[in-house]
């Protein structure tokens, strides 16, 4: 059976299909192509701890989602290792679950049963799960469906304005790095963001804290988020995107102060450009040694129009993680965590998994009630002299499948990032 043909009927049924139909499309390809029953999209909700399952409209009980919890199960070794799950061979046939992932961010899992599973079927599966996630990210921009599913609990007015200034991926994976962002929000949401975006020869790095709680403080953030995407987009260097920021909040922020940490990383160099508003120090992960990065403070954002900030250099080497932190990583209960040595123990996991387990351990420091959000920016650096995406699946270029890689590299770990192991 071709895949190939089998995936471009699915790419064209999905064009003609309604945006909220994309579970569907999939899965009645899939259906004709392999036998597949039971087909479901998982998604991954916005605390990373539960999955919501997401079927055919046309199956009984469709609308009413099924909520799965997620650590420790057959769905979080998917997630967490790029891999496909292959379960109980029975009368019915062989249950797969398979990542349904783009350019590293996790969107959910694909599962279903087939009546037989070979080596061939099993990349023809990978290649249609790939093939959801492109669909999926193109159809949410049209419809709620994949916003709603991801909320597992209410979201009030703070909530909702914070989670819309945040990158619509928290992961992305690149030749040169990849990046990786959470944010776990206080009771009384305390203003946090974080931001990255990509250029052809700059990659742009942000993480901010509006000083206060609730809806005063994410206004002060959209504020600081939209005056910094503004300067970004108007290519504007480094120290200027600073001082837009800082003239926004004194224009319109009513007294409102903020810190943050904004880099600009030269991919066809191994340096980082920095600018420090009063944000607690980054945290450098070299040859096994975590060690805060020492870079000068200036005044906060909102403080003077007087303020002129500085941009400072930091070396980068192949290998390095670099974590950015918010203060409710590491003040009140939070400090209870020893973040630094989690991040030295999590060395060989990929970035998305870095960030899962800092915020898990700070959530698990403040009981699951946090004073303060907790956000964290985690960057790894793999060298200028790469030229070609390696996934954490065992990727060797874009052009394959995560499947037809993994195919070809074998059951290993990944062949580059060498430390990772899923």
């Amino acid at each position: 059976m071709d895949g190939e043909v089998g995936l471009g009927e699915v790419l064209v049924a999905a064009e003609q299909a309604p945006p909220v139909r994309s579970v569907d499309v999939v899965a009645r390809n899939l259906e004709k192509r392999f036998g597949a029953t039971g087909v479901s999209f998982l998604l991954v909700d916005l605390v990373g701890e539960q999955l919501v399952r997401l079927t055919s409209t046309d199956e009984p009980g469709a609308r009413v989602p099924e909520r799965i919890s997620l650590p420790g199960s057959a769905y979080d070794e998917v997630l967490r290792t790029q891999r496909p799950h292959r379960g109980v061979t029975g009368s019915d046939g062989t249950w797969v679950v398979l990542p349904v992932t783009n350019r590293g961010d996790c969107l959910g899992v694909l599962e279903m049963t087939v009546p037989s599973l070979d080596e061939s079927t099993l990349a023809q599966l990978g290649e249609a799960a790939h093939a959801l996630a492109y669909i999926i990210v193109t159809d949410r921009r049209f419809t709620d469906l994949y916003h709603s599913g991801r909320r597992t609990t209410g979201m009030s007015l703070a909530a909702e304005i914070q989670h819309q200034l945040l990158p619509s991926a928290s992961c992305c994976e690149a030749a040169q790095f990849t990046v990786a962002g959470g944010l776990v929000p206080a009771d009384d949401i305390g203003g946090d963001t974080y931001d990255y975006a990509l250029d052809h020869d700059v990659l742009h790095l942000s993480i901010t804290d509006a000083v206060g709680h609730d809806v005063a403080s994410a206004l002060t953030a959209t504020l600081l988020t939209a005056a910094l995407r503004g300067a970004r987009r108007s290519e504007c260097e480094l120290v200027d995107q600073a001082q837009r920021a800082n003239q926004a909040l004194l224009d319109h922020g009513r007294s409102a102060l903020a810190t943050g940490l904004l880099l600009c990383v030269q991919l066809d160099q191994e340096q980082v450009e920095v600018v420090n508003a009063g944000h607690p120090r980054p945290l450098l992960l070299r040859d096994g040694v975590v060690e805060p990065v020492p870079l000068e403070v200036d005044l906060l954002f909102g403080v003077s129009p007087e303020t002129r900030y500085r941009a400072q250099t930091l070396d980068l080497r192949p290998g390095d993680r670099l974590v950015l932190l918010t203060d409710g990583m590491i003040e009140r209960e939070a400090a209870h965590a020893d973040l630094a040595g989690l991040i030295r123990d999590t060395d060989r996991l990929h970035p998305r998994e870095v960030v899962r387990a800092l915020t898990g351990a700070v959530r698990q420091a403040c009981r699951g009630h946090l004073r303060d959000d907790a956000t964290v920016l985690c960057l790894d650096w793999h060298g200028t002299h790469r030229t070609d995406r390696r996934a954490g699946t065992g990727a060797d270029t874009d052009t394959a499948s995560p499947f037809q890689r993994h195919a070809h590299e074998g059951a290993g770990g990944p062949p580059d990032p060498s430390r990772w192991t899923g």
